[in-house]
């Protein structure tokens, strides 16, 4: 096993660590309220929860399987049973960082296999923001990919004792996008509105935010640097970053037309995803959660899907909304914490 590979499975193992350490622990979300709508005048069947990822790939269900893993023989194992579940349920998946192929050719099945279980689903490559046209093609042909996934991950890198040390993305991840649906997504540490307006202003068809509230990948590689005795101690991590939540109120004050904002990190819920997409996320994607379900059982997650799924649809009646993509109509009540951020910032507010 190569060094890379193991790192991925080193990553495997303590995002479900700091997973069940984090169990229970608030978000953001539960700083957002919804308002009942008493008299909503629809019927279930009537809801529709469809949406666009991004414009011209619609997904069925507003939620999907979010960036995991890939690059190794047990992360392949993962791969082939979200991906297998990703089909039963007919959502997206987002397959882990490929960047490890171009080192190591022999970890393409690790990824090939997501679209060998899902031929006919929604697909989305990922690599880095400094990947190359080529690379990005070799990527997206490798899985067949309706897009790319392009992840930032500066406070990832600055932390991994093998990281790199230079962030010059913004140029780069330009180019990219002129030859391919790219979505730019944040590894957790979420996103302010300046960020989001400078990526929609360089032409990516749609932004992930991203937040703190998830997996932390700062705390991850904190963690295997003590194994290698890494001299720095970079706790003070920990809680680095803006939430989601907060990410998507800085998203929601950008002003742009083509501004398709996606969410992730931390999301554990049906009423997550509502919220979310309340606050203007068109799609939401989850990782963290997902994974730890799939740790007890596949059927434990499956069974996670099905109620997501129906409790989704009901939330969204219930908030007097036909579809998804209403959401961002209805009343939000924020926390006063959250109001703070929110006028501090100088962001827009219902």
């Amino acid at each position: 096993m190569t060094i890379d590979s193991r790192r991925k499975d080193e990553h495997l193992r303590y995002a479900e660590l700091t997973n069940v350490a984090h169990q229970g622990q608030a978000t953001d979300f539960s700083q957002v309220r919804l308002l009942h709508q008493a008299l909503p005048e629809l019927a279930l069947d009537e809801v529709d929860v469809s949406t666009n990822l991004i414009d011209g790939v619609k997904i069925n269900y507003p939620f999907y399987i979010e960036a995991m893993t890939g690059g190794s023989k047990k992360a392949g194992m993962v791969n082939r049973q979200l991906a297998t579940i990703a089909a039963r349920h007919q959502l997206a998946m987002a397959t882990g960082s490929m960047s490890i192929i171009f080192k190591d050719p022999a970890t393409k099945p690790s990824f090939e296999v997501i679209r060998q279980q899902n031929p006919t689903g929604i697909v989305l490559g990922n690599l880095s923001a400094n990947a190359t046209i080529d690379q990005a093609a070799a990527a997206i042909k490798l899985v067949n990919a309706d897009a790319l996934e392009i992840h930032l991950n500066s406070a990832q890198e600055i932390v991994m004792p093998e990281g790199a040390t230079s962030y010059h993305w913004l140029q780069n991840i330009s180019q990219l996008a002129r030859r391919f649906p790219i979505i730019v997504k944040e590894v957790g540490f979420g996103m302010t509105k300046d960020t989001v307006k400078t990526l929609v202003n360089a032409g990516v068809a749609g932004v992930n935010v991203s937040g703190r509230g998830g997996t932390n990948f700062a705390e991850i590689e904190n963690q295997r640097g003590q194994l290698v005795n890494q001299p720095t101690d970079w706790s003070t991590l920990d809680d680095w970053g803006q939430s989601t939540v907060e990410s998507l109120l800085e998203a929601r004050s950008v002003d742009h037309p083509d501004a398709t904002i996606i969410a992730s990190g931390g999301v554990k819920s049906a009423a997550d995803v509502v919220k979310a997409g309340a606050l203007g996320a068109s799609a939401v994607g989850v990782a963290g959660f997902f994974l730890h379900q799939l740790q007890n059982t596949p059927q434990k997650l499956d069974q996670v899907i099905d109620q997501w799924c129906q409790t989704i649809r009901a939330m969204v009646l219930l908030t007097g909304c036909r579809s998804f993509n209403d959401l961002p109509q209805v009343p939000v009540v924020l926390s006063p914490r959250l109001e703070s951020y929110a006028r501090q910032r100088h962001l827009k507010i219902k």
